[in-house]
């Protein structure tokens, strides 16, 4: 027998388990083995993205049996099921990058729909790629069950001539190979070691620069995002998310009472100080619209100009995220933070105690150089800027960290997708002091935002990082380096000033006074822009088709859906 009986008055799962009307039902879960007290009990869904598309997620299916464990030894069911990812690594490059962006709808929709349809009372989430980190805390949100966010754990760094590396060194080689400086033998060997396990790409690219999110707002245990993927002290984390589920279901604890709008900024300054990816300026307005708060790219920019940069991470920096989990993990920069008074300390998590209460007795490490205390920053701001002016009316973001000269003025090359661009790099045909436009790539025009990973690696393993700049209405990844500006708004494809211009336009960047200028007169702009036209959709069909009739602008991110503001009733009180 049970050791708890459950009042599922207010639960969920009270549509399919409880009462006469409910037997056929239930004999679905007889059929599965499921016995008369595990039917009483609370209905926990454990969702993960487990798939063989990439290393990212294969550590995942692991893990989950842990969180199963952790919900059945606090008195719960667990019902595991899977969702889709689109691995970026993978998709990189080429056309299948157009459904990276689309599958964090996918995936926040696709969940959602799972614990509607059966009534689940509860969700531990494991994730391990881009957008099924931010897909994952969505759903957390437009559900509002009690919820518990673990990420999958990164991949450990490869080892190549004497030195770590990450799949982004073997994407610069890319680069490096076309200009004749590295060999097909050195080459294939760096591809043969660059990726040795399990896990998310390893520097503060997209995946772990989410993961620092999850703990950052609140949604996972402490200290639970920093392990690597294949060690078992992940095991160990997944079993305890899997009894803090448990416990947020009794003290009625939602993801919505630990994501406020102070919160999303505590995340948001965590981005920013580890120098993270400037997709966060994406997801973050994307996660706040499931609680029903207007958070735009304008909010995440004003922390960013009030953050200090303290960790030397890649891919401006030198360490990985194996680095900062040998130091303490994210407690470490947490840590830092909530002593500098940089964090709202007072923000529930989902260990029901506040982000400072569960920080307290850590202590900051003195004898490591991967994270330093605010008091001896890297650098006195953080690692995004966001740039707005004639060309960027709705702004841009860009990645200062590892940027010498955050000023550049250049002519204009411009392309109408990432393929003619990448061409172009790997033809060397641009020169130094060319702003390459990458446009029509932007959320509606792409459709899918895609990253430009491949072109801004090869522009780098070409040597010409510092002496080119590039911007886009797509979006970069979060291991590109270099002054590249993403997020262009409003995009090529509802008419916006990226899609007047013109081959030998003077561009002027000034990642200091936050600027992005044509130098070109209104006049001049209105001229072109009566003469503007807009492009068919490159899809007619499927979902890419859906999602450019839906997808609204980069700034707001690249939302799909009213969000809670717009709610009439939450799932959770059913």
């Amino acid at each position: 027998m049970s050791a708890k009986r459950w009042d599922k008055s207010r639960l969920p799962s009270r549509h399919v388990t409880v009462g006469p009307d409910r037997a056929p039902h239930r004999s679905y879960y007889y059929a599965m083995g499921l016995t008369e007290d595990e039917i009483d009990q609370p209905l926990v869904g454990i969702a993960t993205s487990w798939n063989e598309a990439a290393p990212c997620n294969i550590a995942l299916s692991r893990q989950a049996q842990s969180a199963k464990k952790g919900v059945s030894e606090a008195g719960g069911t667990p019902r595991e099921f899977t969702t889709i990812t689109v691995t970026d690594g993978i998709a990189m490059g080429h056309e299948g990058m157009k459904s990276s962006l689309v599958s964090r709808e996918v995936i926040a929709d696709s969940v959602e729909l799972t614990v509607r349809g059966h009534c689940y009372d509860a969700l531990v989430a494991l994730a391990g790629c881009d957008k099924s980190l931010p897909g994952m805390m969505m759903a957390m949100l437009r559900l509002n069950v009690p919820s518990v966010f673990m990420y999958g754990g990164s991949i450990l760094p490869g080892r190549f001539h004497g030195r770590d590396v990450t799949v982004v060194d073997v994407f610069e080689a890319v680069g490096q190979h076309a200009a004749g400086k590295m060999s097909d033998a050195e080459l294939h060997e760096l591809e043969c070691v660059a990726c040795p396990s399990a896990g998310a790409c390893g520097g503060q690219f997209t995946a772990n620069t989410m993961a620092m999110v999850s703990e950052g707002i609140g949604l996972a245990l402490p200290g639970s995002a920093g392990a690597p993927a294949p060690y078992e002290e992940r095991d160990h984390f997944a079993v305890e998310s899997g009894r803090a589920v448990m416990d947020l279901i009794e003290r009625r604890i939602r993801p919505r009472d630990i994501a406020p709008r102070e919160a999303l900024e505590n995340a948001a300054v965590l981005v920013v100080a580890t120098g993270g990816s400037t997709n966060a300026a994406l997801h973050l307005p994307a996660i706040a619209n499931e609680a029903g708060i207007r958070f735009t790219l304008q909010d995440v920019a004003a922390i960013m100009k009030r953050t200090p940069y303290i960790a030397d991470l890649k891919p401006a920096g030198k360490y990985v995220a194996y680095d900062v989990h040998r130091i303490g993990g994210i407690p470490v920069i947490i840590k830092a933070l909530l002593d500098a008074g940089l964090l709202h300390g007072d923000c529930m998590t989902v260990t029901g105690r506040t982000i400072a209460e569960n920080h307290a007795s850590v202590v900051f490490p003195t004898d490591q150089d991967v994270v330093y205390p605010v008091s001896r920053a890297l650098k006195p701001t953080g690692g995004l800027v966001e740039l707005r002016g004639n060309l960027a009316p709705e702004g841009s973001v860009v990645k200062v960290t590892g940027i010498k000269d955050l000023r550049f003025e250049g002519t204009a090359l411009c392309f109408d997708c990432e393929e003619d661009a990448f061409a172009a790099v790997q033809a060397r045909a641009y020169k130094p002091g060319d702003v390459i436009v990458v446009r029509y790539e932007g959320p509606k025009g792409g459709p899918g935002m895609r990253e430009m990973l491949s072109t801004t690696s090869a522009i780098y393993g070409q040597g010409m990082g510092e002496q080119v700049a590039l911007i886009t209405d797509g979006r970069f990844s979060g291991a590109t380096r270099g002054f590249c500006v993403g997020h262009v708004g409003p995009e090529a494809a509802v008419g916006g000033p990226i899609a007047l211009l013109r081959n030998g336009d003077r561009i002027i960047l000034d990642a200091v006074a936050g600027t992005l200028d044509v130098a070109l007169s209104e006049s001049e702009l209105a001229e072109r822009r009566a003469a503007w036209k807009p492009r068919p959709g490159a899809f007619g069909s499927g979902a890419l088709w859906r999602y450019m009739q839906t997808v609204g602008p980069a700034y707001l991110g690249a939302l799909t859906h009213p969000g809670a503001a717009a709610e009439t009733r939450t799932y959770a009180d059913i």
